[in-house]
């Protein structure tokens, strides 16, 4: 069906280690697998295998849930798409009174992480990690332009002035930087 490799913490993980809810959803509670340093783990690999025959049309979502929370959608792998190396953005625990609605002699709440076969139009993206690193790195990019007009800006009454060639001026720089040092655009850290 399909497996997972957590890099740099596991062998690959078949469906086996994983508990199935039903027929089309499973979990893997990480207390099992690395205890309450669940936060530690922030990259999964997770693959089809090839006897497992996904419709076109479905795709298996994964899901994170820290203690208390709920699941986040983390992206998805597709028969188009049959592996993906995910970034796992663990949700902030619940709260104390949240996490003590388990009876006294209960197990502790623990992170999981869901799989789930799931429509594939109906998810938002693939990989919703990759997004949010250009929602960053664009942002990066912006604070960038703008500290480097505010350091030219006068002010006229309510207004800031920048000369009319500020942004020819910051682009040349910024294409000359990204020349110069291959670094630079890594070093806006995501």
């Amino acid at each position: 069906m399909f497996g997972v490799v957590f890099p740099n913490r596991s062998f690959p993980i078949d469906i086996s280690t994983f508990i199935q809810i039903d027929t089309f959803h499973w979990v893997l509670d990480m207390n099992h697998f690395v205890g309450e340093a669940y936060d530690q783990i922030g990259e999964m690999c997770i693959f089809l295998l090839n006897n497992f025959t996904l419709p076109p049309d479905k795709a298996l979502a994964v899901y994170v849930q820290s203690p208390g929370s709920a699941f986040v959608f983390c992206g998805a792998v597709t028969v188009a798409r049959p592996s993906a190396v995910l970034s796992l953005q663990w949700p902030e625990p619940g709260s104390a009174a949240q996490m003590q609605l388990t009876a006294g002699d209960s197990a502790p709440l623990s992170a999981k992480i869901g799989i789930s076969v799931e429509d594939a139009a109906s998810l938002q993206s693939l990989d919703v990690a990759a997004e949010r690193k250009i929602e960053r790195l664009a942002m990066k990019v912006g604070e960038n332009l703008f500290n480097f007009m505010q350091s030219f800006c006068g002010v006229d009454g309510s207004k800031l002035v920048v000369p009319m060639d500020i942004l020819d001026r910051w682009f040349k720089k910024f294409q000359e930087r990204a020349k110069r040092d291959p670094g630079f655009l890594k070093s806006f850290t995501f």
